[in-house]
């Protein structure tokens, strides 16, 4: 698939997934710390290598320069986004992220930043070697309303294949469980785009919010969203 030309404040579904379907993964230590790149990184300056510097830590309010400050002596200056994270969802074996680009070159240089750092964290931790995904991310321009509108719901319902895998197919039957269940799954923005704090300051929610009118709304569009599947809608922007 050919790279779009990235141009500033416009918006991208940007996807990935493991070398050969490979799980990416493995537990909540590897969530987090990706969880943690995707904050760290989106900045003009070099990140800290605090996952080093503080290895107790086993929650991530993204928010790692606020914790205890005593042992974190460089501190920085507020950070200057390259990039603005509108919704995310991580997947045993591939993530998307729906962004939107702040700066020239943001898009191309934050998902450098965000393969190799985590590339690097996952071989040495599984003392392994080589590419961890699948060739250089795929990406594609959100140019229509319709497309943005629906594609939040598609990124934040993913998680559901891991308990009702044939639901793109036939469905759901239990919409009460399966929305449990995505208000029990911590790796994607989904929580915070409904009200309940996960990672706050991880996502810019303010642009979306505009489209879904506040957590509430965004709550129940999500269920009649489950309960009328149109994948028609997105297939041109799904990457999948």
């Amino acid at each position: 698939m050919q790279k779009p030309t990235f141009l500033n404040n416009q918006v991208y579904h940007i996807y990935n997934r493991g070398v050969d379907k490979r799980i990416v993964f493995l537990d909540d230590q590897d969530h987090f710390r990706f969880i943690h790149n995707l904050f760290e990184f989106n900045d003009e300056t070099p990140a800290l290598n605090i996952y080093y510097k503080l290895p107790a830590i086993q929650s991530y309010e993204v928010q790692l320069r606020k914790i205890d400050k005593d042992r974190i002596k460089d501190e920085r200056q507020p950070r200057k986004l390259i990039v603005e994270i509108l919704a995310f969802s991580l997947m045993p074996n591939h993530f998307h992220l729906l962004l939107r680009q702040k700066s020239d070159g943001g898009i191309v240089k934050f998902m450098q930043k965000l393969g190799t750092g985590y590339t690097n964290y996952f071989n040495k931790r599984y003392e392994r070697a080589g590419s961890l995904f699948q060739g250089r991310f795929k990406a594609i321009l959100i140019k229509d309303d319709a497309h943005l509108i629906h594609l939040p719901y598609y990124i934040h319902l993913n998680p559901l294949d891991l308990k009702f895998s044939k639901w793109r197919t036939e469905g759901i039957r239990n919409y009460a469980a399966a929305m449990e269940f995505l208000e029990s799954y911590r790796w994607s923005s989904f929580l915070d785009y409904i009200g309940k704090k996960n990672f706050p300051s991880l996502t810019q929610r303010e642009f979306l919010n505009d489209f879904f009118e506040g957590p509430q709304n965004y709550k129940k569009e999500t269920e009649k969203w489950l309960k009328e599947m149109d994948f028609e809608e997105i297939k041109e922007v799904s990457l999948e």
